[in-house]
Parts: structure tokens; C-alpha cells; sequence
């Protein structure tokens, strides 16, 4: 603290200056000056105690908090009841896992047709409710981007139920209907309690309302239960593309679920924001953020869903939902009823109805693909968010550049005047507590990537912590926020010394202990407008890339900035710097802390659980790899949200004590992952696939044998060898056997090959046969294919070889891929093909070649013109006995591209 110095001697100090201005910014006599650089231990201890225990507690009230469940006696007939909702869960769950063209599916399609045809008959009288059994025999859906570029997704013989209610006085409502879809069918790896028999459950509870009120609509409900959207959104394509309702949908919300259960949260919005701002005007339980959304749409989250139809075939604007709780469960055998929170078909059907009815009743419904609209604008996006769960902000983007552009000027203004008023060494200040920043996240990403790289070699599994997501903090967190603090106190003592240097000229007649002190408070004040600017530059990106997640740069620019020029900033320069106050911190980081603290360890939360299905590609990757990003989001948490509050630490007492305490912290994780906690338990368990292989690839024409094997691969990072233990039966690893499924290559593997020729036979072998080959101007070769009795297969052609192609089915001499429109992702073009039992499985192939390379001679590189995989839903015995075996930590995991568990696998040379 300072004792102000009376007239008389300050006038006497100055006047017996020199000229130079720079000894005319401070009292000159060191009796006068008393400053203090220090602060409690207490308090910073206290102020991280703060943060760590009050985000917590945000997440809890934000995404955990869940309605009670209802019952239909406390809902009436227009209401929507968990209780009533649940009842189709457990019935869509008992019929086991369901894929494409599966008896089961069969039974789950006609016990929803059931309870449609239910619904339509306890309708209001003034409602018409009608139903339909929606066949499709061919189809074939390109899309241009996401997971689906360079493919070509086919389908046949899939079957929906669709279900429009509307006004029976009104028939012109049913010219504009708002489309409700979700799918019933599941991956051949679990019960789809989540995904999304929850989803179908909370549609079929929701039209059982909705048919009561719809008697005061404007325009129809359609809902769409839909079969194929696990074999690449084929449902959705089908009814835009070929039902005749589909020409009245103006608007699309989507339901899915990457998890089980919890808030169901929106992350994808628009493109017209009609749909986000009127949801947020009625809806209950608010979850939005639009963050995901921007993770979604980089790529980031590797997943898609039926909205990307509706938004890039059909054009449609609207709401995609999620339930986002328990990714780690994701089309694993854990994907089932007992982990289904209650109250989550609540939260998701009440927000539903509210919007529903308001939606339904509006006469501004956007009219989606028929009418272009200033809406679909990218000034018109969206911007949105909760706040806690309970209310949400939307707000246009047009509106948010005029608050960053205001900031941005506002902010670069008071820098430069800031610079102009303090001269050069206000420049260099400014250069070196930036610097200090830079220190800061190095420090932060290489001491998290240290211990992230560390992991594997002394834990046994090289990602311990997806059963215990809450040991990131320990492992990761705790190395971000000690690497970050000496990065930053690097800089600061690097800053302190050029203060010191410029004070010891500039306070020439303080003492040198004063002097020392003034130079540690300015640099605390530099370091903390430093994250100021950091968050300013992020500020300016975000609006120059206009990406939504830009609005919390603007909080965490905007508050602390406000107290800090609140309770900090003077613009005397004859007053000494004093320690930044605590409440300067509290009242600068309470509303980005409230805004933004859940939501990140919700996404923290999803990152740490996509973690078992890393591997696109199983054993292509370091085992490091996944620690690696999660270890780099932490460390970019860390310095984002903690860099004010680290500069509150270097004039402390607590730097010792916070070294102290997060080594005890890593230390005590690290012996919770080699010691007592597992990686994985039942109920997480690690992303497996048990597949019997018949491989003949590379034998086309010869008599060889083929090559057949029990194969064993992970999605998650790690060998497989305590599981081959376990499975017993002289079980192999390594990467001497490296299928190539086509869509996807194995790497590492462990395998049977004793024993495995039962099961299978020869003429269950896919043929490929040259029919013709015309050596003209332009080869075209026409091939046919034998998928024998597999209605689910994957195609690749190599575009390096072919310009284009056209695909047939044989039995009806129906186009299924028509020539033209072709995209290449590392020179294939893969055909993936779903479809029930009747699917056909006898196809024509036309190949047309490259002109440069027209002709058979020579070897031109080492992979094949064609190569083709087809799936058999079948258990051969050695399948069924390394199944039997498998450790109960492992569940087998599927997607559009994996295989079932009996896989063929052919191909054709270039040189046939």
C-alpha cells in the first residue's frame, strides 16, 4: 500500500528532478512508499478450490438435474409421460439387437406399426391421423461430404412406418407438415436402448399427444420411423426421395443419440433460424450448444445422422436432438435399459410437445426447400446456448458481428492509447507478457503430451481412464495446469526483470526493495491483460471465420475486461501499481465460468468416451495417439479458462503448495490406473469385433485355398494380448495378418486359424467375373457380381484406373448407380449396400476406363482394380466359442462399415 505524500514535499521532490518526463510519474522520495507484492496462499488456494468445486456444480444443475417421470394419471391425454414412453423402449429392446434385414427388425417394425395404428384409433374425433407402411425397393444416396464422401450408399428392400396427424376440417394443413424422424433399426452389436429405441419411444408418446391437440393446427405432424439409417441414413433418403408426403415437409427434427439417456441436447440448428428461436420460446428444459454444432460440422465428432439428408438433399431447415450421457456406450452390447437415466424421455418429450404445438399452430412455418429464404443466409445463422438448462439465448448472426466488431474496435482503440500513453516500454511490456501466453500453452500442451505419451508404458491399458472419465483431471489436467503455470512464470519473471530494469531508471530515488515490488506488481497486471489479449485474437478469428462458439470469446474477453477497468484501471500515471484485487478475478470470471464451465466438461466428457472407437483403421496409430488429443483439449482448456487466474499466483505464496499439491494429485491418478481401477468394466466395456474371415484376395483365377481365420481387432487403442490370454486356444497377435475390410484396413489383430473350416463353405465364396472387356477407343469392361445370399456388402473401385462406372441389378435390369457423380477419397470409390431379404444379390458392373490407361499390359502398382467384401449375419463354431470367451470387458461394436461375424473378402486384379 502507498501513503499519498503531502503538497509541500512532493512539489520539493519534483523540483529537484531533472528534466527527463520519465522521473515525473511517480513520488521520487522512498520514505513516502510503501508497496506490498504479496498475496495470501490462502486466497489462491481458496480461489481454485472455487472454480474446480463451482464448475462442477454447474455441470450437475446444467446436464445432470433430469425432470421427474410422469405418469399418464399425472399427464392427462395431452401430455407426455416417461412412464408410458418407457414401456416401448422395454418392448423394442426385448426383441435384441435389430439390424437391416433381420427378423428382429421385422418384429420391431410391426410393433410400431401396432402402436400407430393405436394412436389413430384414441385420436380426437376432429383429427385425422393416418398411417402408412412405407416399402422401398431400390435406392441409391450420395452425399458430398462428412463420413459418406467418395461412397455411394445403396439400398433395398427397406420398410418404414410413417404416421402424419392433422386437422381433419383443415385439408389444406396437410400442404405443410413438420416431419418428426428417427429409426427403429439398431447395429448387430446391441439392443438400442439408446440408439434409439429411446427416440422411437419418445415419438411414439409424443403422437399419442399430439393427435388430442391437433385439431387447432395449421399444418400436419408427420412422424417417421425409419429402418436403415445404421447402414448410412438410407431411411431418411428413401422417404425424401420417394414418398409422396415428402413434398409437404417444410421442416425436419431429427431425434438420436450418441450416448444413453440424460438431457437431450440440440446441436445442430438451421440453416433457418426459425426453429431454434421458437423452440427456445417455449421449451421447458432448454439443452443447446451451439459448440457442438461447430465440433459436429469440422469433422471433429466422426458420426452423421439423418438431419444431413434432410438438410442437404431435401434442403430442409430444422432441429437435430441428441442424447449425449454414456458415449463410451455407444453400439456396444451396454447400449441397454438399465443405464437409461429416468428422466430423460421426459426432458427431451416435454421440450418436444411445447414446440410441437407451438410449431404446428404458427402461420410463419418457413416453407423449407420450396421458397428460397434470407433466413438461410450465413448473416441470418443462428447463434445459441443455455444458460443452466433453464433458459436459452438465441440471437442472429448479423447481430453478433455488430457485437464483435464493436468489441474488436473498442478493444484495439484502448490498446493503442494504452501503447501511445505508456510509450516504448508499454510496447515491450506488452510483447513480453504476450510472450508469457506463448510460454504458457507450450509449457501446458508439452507437459500434458509428456504424461500422455508416458500412459502406456505403465498403465495396461493405453486409455485407463474411459470407465473413469474423472481421472483426466489427475492425469491430464493436473500436468496442463503445472506446465501452464511455469510457462507463465517464465514469462513473468522474464517481464519482471525488464520492469525492474526500466523502474530502477525510472524510480531512481526508491529504494531498490520498493522498486523490486512496483516491477512484480505491473508484471501481474501485464499477465492478466494478456489473457485479454488472447481471448481478443480469438475474438478476431472467430468473427472473420464467422463461427458460432465465437460468443465466448466475447465473455471472456468482455467480463474480466469490465472489472478489471471497474476496479483496476486509473488513468493517473502518478499512481503505483497495487496487487490485483480478488474480487477483480471473482466478479470477471463468475459469468464465463456459469456460461461456459458445464458445457466443457460435458464435451471433455464425450471426447473422453469416443476414445473406444478411435481407430478408424485398428493398429494404424501409436497407442499414444488417443491420450495425445484428449491430453491436447485439456491443455487448451486449461490455458483458455485459467490464464487470469494463474496470473493471480506469481507475487503468492501458493507457488510451492500448487507445485506440491498437483504432483501429489498425478501421482496418486497414476497409481489408481496401475493399481486398483480398471480401464474398462461391464457396463463400459472396450470396443471389440470378432470376425470370421474367408480371405481369397489376390487368387482370382487360381485353384489356391482360400485363407480363412478367426480374426480379433479393437476400435480402441491398445494390443489385444490380456484378451487373447483369456480366450485361450492358441490365439496369435500381431501384424501378420492384415485384412482389408474394404471401407477399412486392420493393421493389428489377434487370430485363429485352426480349426475354421467349419461353418462356411466354397460356394458361399462372392464371384467376380470379367464378362467383356471391348478394347476400343474407350475400354469398357463389363463385370458381374455374385454376392450369393449376403444382402450387405461393400464395393471399392479404384479411380485411378476407372473414370466412371454403372451399376445394375441383374434380375430386374434396374439402375442402381447411374453414371456421373462420382467422389474419390484416396483414389476408391466405395459402394456400400444394405438391404432386407428380398434385396437382389446377382449385379452387373460396367467399368469405363481412363483413357491414358487403356490397355491390359503391365503391372501398374500394387492394389486391385476391384475389391469386395460380403457380410454374413452367421456365428461359424470357432466364431461362437472365441465369442463365448470373450472377456466381459469387451463387447463387439458396429457401424455402417464393420463387419458382421463372417466376412468374405475377393478381389480383381488390374491385369485380369
Amino acid at each position: 500500500m502507498r501513503k499519498r505524500p503531502n503538497s509541500s514535499s512532493a512539489a520539493k521532490s519534483n523540483s529537484s528532478t531533472s528534466g527527463d518526463t520519465s522521473d515525473k510519474k511517480g513520488p521520487q522520495n522512498s520514505d513516502d512508499v510503501v508497496v506490498a507484492a504479496k498475496r495470501s496462499t490462502f486466497v489462491v488456494l481458496t480461489l481454485f478450490v472455487l472454480v474446480v468445486n463451482g464448475s462442477w456444480a454447474i455441470y450437475h444443475y446444467q446436464f445432470e438435474s433430469l425432470p421427474a417421470p410422469l405418469s399418464a394419471v399425472q399427464v392427462g391425454k395431452r401430455g407426455f409421460s416417461e412412464l408410458e414412453a418407457i414401456k416401448h423402449v422395454k418392448a423394442l429392446t426385448q426383441f435384441g439387437p435389430h439390424p437391416v434385414g433381420s427378423d428382429a427388425l421385422d418384429r420391431a417394425l410391426q410393433y410400431v406399426l401396432a402402436a400407430s395404428e393405436s394412436i389413430k384409433k384414441t385420436a380426437h374425433w376432429e383429427v385425422d391421423v393416418e398411417v402408412d407402411f412405407f416399402h422401398t425397393r431400390y435406392g441409391a444416396n450420395r452425399l458430398v461430404s462428412g463420413l459418406f464422401k467418395g461412397k455411394t450408399l445403396v439400398y433395398s428392400d427397406l420398410n418404414h412406418v410413417a404416421m402424419r396427424i392433422l386437422p381433419k376440417y383443415a385439408t389444406e394443413a396437410g400442404e405443410n407438415a413438420i416431419l418428426v424422424s428417427s429409426h427403429i433399426d439398431t447395429v448387430f452389436s446391441g439392443e438400442g436402448a439408446g440408439d434409439c429405441s429411446s427416440c422411437v419411444a419418445v415419438m411414439l408418446e409424443l403422437a399419442r399427444g399430439i393427435s388430442q391437440w391437433a385439431h387447432g393446427f395449421k399444418h400436419a405432424v408427420i412422424f417417421l420411423f425409419n429402418t436403415g439409417e445404421e447402414e448410412g441414413l438410407n431411411g431418411a433418403h428413401s422417404f425424401i426421395t420417394q414418398h409422396p408426403w415428402s413434398d409437404t415437409v417444410r421442416m425436419a427434427i431429427d431425434l438420436e443419440a450418441m450416448g444413453i439417456g440424460g438431457k437431450s441436447t440440440i446441436f445442430q440448428a438451421g440453416p433457418n433460424p426459425w426453429a431454434i428461436e421458437n423452440f427456445a420460446a417455449v421449451a421447458k428444459y432448454p439443452s443447446a450448444q451451439i459448440v457442438a454444432q461447430d465440433l459436429f460440422s469440422s469433422g471433429a465428432i466422426k458420426s452423421a445422422t439423418d438431419f444431413q439428408i434432410y438438410k442437404e438433399v431435401a434442403g430442409l431447415s430444422g432441429l437435430d436432438f441428441a442424447f449425449l450421457d454414456d458415449t463410451a456406450v455407444y453400439h456396444t452390447k451396454n447400449d441397454k435399459l438399465k443405464l437409461l437415466k429416468p428422466g430423460s424421455l421426459q426432458h427431451l418429450g416435454e421440450n418436444m410437445l411445447a414446440f410441437l404445438l407451438q410449431a404446428a399452430a404458427s402461420s410463419h412455418l418457413p416453407l423449407g426447400k420450396a421458397e428460397e429464404q434470407d433466413g438461410n443466409s450465413s448473416r441470418d445463422a443462428a447463434i445459441y446456448f443455455d444458460i443452466l438448462g433453464t433458459y436459452i439465448v438465441v440471437f442472429r448472426q448479423r447481430l453478433a458481428s455488430m457485437f464483435y466488431n464493436s468489441t474488436i474496435m473498442q478493444s484495439l482503440l484502448i490498446w493503442v492509447t494504452s501503447i501511445m500513453m505508456g510509450g516504448s516500454s508499454a510496447l515491450i511490456s506488452l510483447a513480453l507478457s504476450s510472450l508469457s501466453i506463448i510460454l504458457m500453452w507450450i509449457s501446458s500442451i508439452a507437459f500434458a503430451a509428456v504424461a500422455a505419451f508416458c500412459l502406456p508404458l505403465v498403465s495396461a491399458s493405453p486409455v485407463p481412464y474411459v470407465s473413469n472419465p474423472w481421472l483426466v483431471v489427475g492425469l491430464f489436467g493436473v500436468p496442463a495446469l503445472l506446465g501452464a503455470f511455469i510457462g507463465q512464470h517464465l514469462g513473468y519473471l522474464i517481464l519482471r526483470r525488464y520492469l525492474s530494469a526500466v523502474y530502477s531508471t525510472r524510480y531512481r530515488d526508491l529504494s531498490s526493495s520498493v522498486q523490486a515490488d512496483i516491477a512484480k506488481l505491473d508484471s501481474e497486471r501485464w499477465l492478466f491483460k494478456a489473457g485479454l489479449i488472447q481471448w481478443l485474437l480469438l475474438l478476431i478469428l472467430g468473427n472473420y471465420y464467422k463461427i458460432g462458439s465465437t460468443y465466448l470469446a466475447l465473455v471472456w474477453l468482455v467480463s474480466p475486461a469490465f472489472a478489471y477497468g471497474l476496479l483496476e484501471a486509473t488513468l493517473s500515471p502518478a499512481r503505483l501499481p497495487k496487487p490485483l484485487k480478488t474480487l477483480t478475478l471473482v466478479i470477471g470470471l463468475s459469468f464465463p465460468f456459469l456460461l461456459s464451465s458445464g458445457m466443457i466438461i460435458r464435451l471433455t466428457s464425450i471426447m473422453v468416451g469416443s476414445t473406444v472407437r478411435l481407430e478408424r483403421n485398428p493398429g494404424s496409430n501409436p497407442e499414444w495417439i488417443g491420450n495425445i488429443v484428449v491430453a491436447i483439449l485439456i491443455a487448451a482448456i486449461v490455458c483458455l479458462t485459467l490464464v487470469y487466474l494463474l496470473s493471480y499466483i506469481h507475487i503468492s505464496g501458493a507457488k510451492v503448495p500448487i507445485i506440491i499439491i498437483t504432483s501429489i494429485l498425478f501421482g496418486l491418478s497414476i497409481c489408481s490406473v496401475v493399481g486398483f481401477l480398471q480401464a474398462f468394466t461391464e457396463d463400459t466395456a472396450r470396443a471389440v469385433n470378432v470376425v470370421h474371415v474367408v480371405d481369397t484376395t489376390g487368387k482370382h483365377g487360381g485353384k489356391q485355398e482360400p485363407d480363412s481365420y478367426v480374426s480379433l481387432f479393437s476400435t480402441t487403442p491398445g494390443n489385444l494380448i490380456k484378451e487373447a490370454e483369456k480366450i485361450g486356444k492358441k490365439m496369435v497377435c500381431g501384424k501378420d495378418k492384415m485384412p482389408d475390410f474394404v471401407s477399412f484396413s486392420v493393421n493389428y489383430s489377434c487370430w485363429i486359424d485352426e480349426d475354421v473350416l467349419a461353418g462356411w463353405d466354397k460356394s458361399d465364396i462372392p464371384a467376380i467375373h470379367v464378362e467383356r472387356d471391348m478394347m476400343d477407343e474407350n475400354r469398357i469392361t463389363e463385370i458381374s457380381l455374385d454376392t450369393k445370399f449376403s444382402s450387405r456388402w461393400t464395393l471399392g473401385i479404384n479411380m485411378e484406373e476407372i473414370e466412371d462406372f454403372q451399376l445394375k441389378d441383374v434380375g430386374e435390369s434396374e439402375e442402381l448407380i447411374p453414371l456421373g457423380g462420382k467422389t474419390i477419397v484416396d483414389g476408391w470409390h466405395i459402394i456400400q449396400f444394405s438391404g432386407g431379404k428380398k434385396a437382389p444379390t446377382k449385379f452387373s458392373l460396367t467399368l469405363s476406363w481412363i483413357n491414358e490407361k487403356h490397355g491390359p499390359e503391365g503391372s501398374r502398382g500394387e492394389r486391385p482394380l476391384l475389391k469386395l467384401r460380403t457380410d454374413v449375419d452367421r456365428l461359424t463354431p470357432q466364431t461362437q466359442d472365441v465369442l463365448t470367451k470373450l472377456p466381459p470387458w469387451c463387447s463387439l461394436f458396429g457401424k455402417s462399415t464393420s463387419p458382421h461375424t463372417l466376412a468374405f473378402l475377393s478381389s480383381l486384379p488390374i491385369v485380369f
